[in-house]
C-alpha cells in the first residue's frame, strides 16, 4: 500500500508533498526518547518524550507528565539490564535496552559491641513499626509536579562523612546498607530545600532518625531528611529551592551531630551526591 502511494506521487511529480509523507510515515523519528542522568546503581534519568506516549520500565508503567518529562531510577543492587518501552494509543511503538554501571561500597566490621547496638530492645518494636508505616505513606505522594526539573543543591554544607550504599557489619550480623549522604555539621546549623516541593511528613522525634522531615518533588520523587535538631515547616507547606526548611542535629540513633540526606524514587533508593555538584567548601 505503501509502495502504491510513492509511486502515485512520484507519477504525480509533486516531490514536496512526498517529502511530508515520508515524515508522516516516520513515527520513530516523532516518538524518539531522551534520557539524562547517571546510568550506574543508585542513579536517576530524567527521560523526555512526546506528549501523549505512555512508558513502561521494567514492564510497569509510570507517571509521563503532561509535557512528556518522566523518571527512571535505579537501586543500589539493581541488574544491570533494564527494559524502556513506548506507546502511543495503546500500541508500542519503540522498545529500548538500558545497560547502567555497576558500583563497589564500602563494607566496614565492627565486634564487640552490646547486644542493644544492634538490635533494638523489643519493648521499641511496635514504635518502630508505626514510624516505618508512617514515612511509607509519606512517599506514597504521586502528583504530575515536576519540581525536578530545575535540578538539585545540597541541603547543607560540611564534611561528608558517610556514603551512599556503604554498609556495617556489626558482630557478624550485616546491617542494612546506608542508603543517604551523610553531611557533618554543628547542632543547629541550617538545612535548606535541595529543589521545589511539598512536605509529606514532620516527625519531631523518631527511634532510629530522630527529627525526620519528607518533601515530595512529584512523580513519587522525595528526599528525607534525618536526625534533625529543628523542623521549621509542616506537613502540607509548599517548599522553593534555597528555602530553610530544618536544623541539622544529633537525634535519633547517631555517634555526633550531622544530616542523612536520602532520596526514594519509587521503591528505588537513589544517591543524592549524583544530582549535585561537588560540596562547596569555604574560601
Amino acid at each position: 500500500m505503501v509502495t502504491m502511494i510513492f509511486m502515485l506521487l512520484d507519477a504525480l511529480n509533486n516531490r514536496h508533498l512526498l517529502f511530508l509523507l515520508a515524515i508522516f510515515l516516520l513515527p520513530s523519528t516523532v516518538l524518539s526518547v531522551t534520557l539524562e542522568g547517571e546510568r550506574v546503581q543508585g542513579g536517576m534519568l530524567i527521560g523526555k518524550t512526546e506528549p501523549g506516549n505512555q512508558i513502561r520500565f521494567n514492564d510497569k508503567p509510570i507517571r509521563v507528565s503532561p509535557e512528556g518529562v518522566f523518571l527512571i531510577g535505579f537501586g543500589r543492587d539493581d541488574s544491570l539490564q533494564h527494559t524502556l518501552e513506548v506507546s502511543r494509543a495503546g500500541k508500542r511503538v519503540e522498545k529500548r535496552q538500558i545497560e547502567i554501571a555497576e558500583r563497589t561500597y564500602r563494607i566496614q566490621k565492627i565486634d564487640g559491641l552490646p547486644p542493644s547496638k544492634v538490635t533494638p530492645p523489643k519493648r521499641d518494636w511496635a514504635r518502630i513499626k508505626k514510624e516505618a508505616a508512617l514515612v511509607k505513606q509519606a512517599r506514597k505522594c504521586d502528583d504530575d509536579r515536576s519540581d525536578f526539573t530545575n535540578g538539585f543543591i545540597w541541603p547543607s554544607k560540611g564534611i561528608i562523612s558517610g556514603v551512599y550504599g556503604s554498609q556495617r557489619i556489626l558482630n557478624g550480623i550485616p546491617k542494612r546498607p546506608h542508603f543517604g549522604i551523610d553531611i557533618a555539621a554543628p547542632v543547629g546549623t541550617l538545612v535548606v530545600a535541595p529543589a521545589d516541593g511539598v512536605v509529606t511528613l514532620a516527625y519531631p522525634d523518631m527511634f532510629y532518625s530522630g527529627g525526620t522531615l519528607i518533601v515530595d518533588h512529584g512523580h513519587q520523587l522525595s528526599s528525607s531528611f534525618l536526625h534533625l535538631h529543628k523542623i521549621l515547616v509542616k506537613e502540607g507547606d509548599r517548599v522553593k529551592q534555597g528555602d530553610p526548611i530544618a536544623e541539622i542535629g544529633a537525634t535519633g540513633r547517631v555517634t555526633g551531630a550531622h544530616l542523612d540526606w536520602r532520596m526514594n524514587l519509587r521503591q528505588a533508593r537513589i544517591d543524592p551526591q549524583l544530582l549535585v555538584p561537588p560540596m562547596p567548601t569555604d574560601e
